[in-house]
């Protein structure tokens, strides 16, 4: 019966991990878009010669941030799906 309680109690934190990896991973790459985006508009405006050269520097960094929530989502689905840390409780 303890072990049951472990183990309940481990995959509720681990959905609540999981939750957080994912909700705040998504709640910083929008803040970075914006971000992003407003100083692309920006620069665009001051300088409209370099708009060809920014534009191709800033979907670099929108694909870098693209990785955040990615790598936070793969995260995740360890934890829920193949969690490592049961694999503790049992041995």
């Amino acid at each position: 019966m303890q072990n049951i309680n472990l183990i309940a109690d481990v995959m509720g934190m681990s959905v609540i991990a999981a939750a957080l990896l994912i909700g705040l991973g998504a709640l910083g790459t929008a803040i970075g878009f914006a971000l992003l985006g407003g100083k692309f508009l920006e620069s665009s405006a001051r300088q409209p010669e370099l708009t060809p050269m920014l534009q191709t520097k800033m979907f670099i960094v929108a694909g870098l941030l693209d990785a955040v929530p990615m790598v936070g989502v793969a995260i995740a689905l360890l934890l829920i799906f193949a969690n490592p840390f049961l694999t503790k409780l049992a041995g």
